[in-house]
Formats: structure tokens, sequence, C-alpha cells
């Protein structure tokens, strides 16, 4: 159906001499009533497209926030791990300057045992009587301490307050 001029025609191809017939405004209200129609199926087709789309965000939204929740959850994990090797590292690090400080001393009670030996062999023959009549010269500053007891790890600080005189008279 050809439109012309604004109006609906309709072509037959009756015997009749007319050829052409004008619905006048009953065409003109047919294409209104197509044309709302069409408007209407649109706005339908709008109306579930916008909501497919708002679905989609909320989708979206949704599958954020749980990511978001998780990643919480993964970070609390961490900064709890993390706190933990932050005190065990404290700890070791510690116990470390202990035992560092305990090896110092330990060292200079070693050099100082070997001074008082190559002393005793030096002095050896001149000293010989007097090592093996009087022999509490040498023990009787080490008397009171046992260096490999069990005291003597239990606290590095020990073993640094043993003076070293006690060793060398």
């Amino acid at each position: 159906m050809p439109l012309s001029g604004g109006t609906l025609s309709n072509e037959t191809s009756s015997g009749s001499s007319h050829g052409t017939q004008s619905y006048g405004s009953e065409g003109h209200m047919e294409l209104q009533a197509r044309m709302d129609l069409k408007r209407k199926r649109r706005m339908e087709s709008n109306r579930e497209s916008a909501k497919r789309s708002r679905q989609r965000k909320q989708q979206l939204f949704d599958d954020l926030t749980s990511q978001v929740d998780q990643l919480r959850a993964k970070n609390q994990q961490l900064v709890t791990a993390l706190n933990v090797t932050v005190q065990n590292y404290a700890a070791a690090e510690a116990q470390n300057s202990v035992l560092r400080t305990q090896m110092i001393e330990l060292e200079r009670r070693l050099c100082a045992l070997r001074e008082i030996i190559y002393y005793m062999n030096a002095n050896h023959l001149t000293n010989a009587a007097t090592i093996t009549t009087n022999p509490s010269t040498i023990i009787s500053g080490t008397a009171n301490y046992d260096a490999f007891g069990p005291s003597a790890w239990s606290s590095g600080m020990q073993i640094v307050q043993q003076p070293m005189d006690q060793l060398l008279y």
C-alpha cells in the first residue's frame, strides 16, 4: 500500500474505472493505530532492555561487593601473617643478640685461657713447684663459675657479668 499525500490508498483491480480507493479519516486512524502499536512495542522493548541493563548492573555490583569482601578477608589474613612474622623476626633478632654477646664473651675467655696456658707452659720450669704445691691460685678464680653448666646458658648476661679478672688471677 503506497502512501500518497499523507493518505493511505488501496489499489484494486475490480473492473471499475476508479482504480484507487482512498480511506480518508479511516486510513489516517489506521495509520495512527499502527504507529501507536509500534511506539508501544518500542517502549516495551526499551523497558525490557533497561530492566536487563539494571539487572546486569546489579549483578556486577553484587559480584564486585563479593570480591571486595573476599579481598578484605585475604588482606586481614595477610596482615595477621605479617604481624606473626614480624614478632618471630624480633624474637629471633633478640636471641641472636644474646648469642652474639655470649660468643664474644666466650671468645674473650678462651683467649684468656690460652694466655694462661701459654704462660703456664712458658713458666712451667720456674713455676712448676708453685703450681703443684698450690693449685688453688688458678682454680680459685673459676671455682664459683661453671662456664659449661646449665646456668651459664640460661641468660646471656650471666656470662657478660662474670669478670675476666677471676680467670686471670
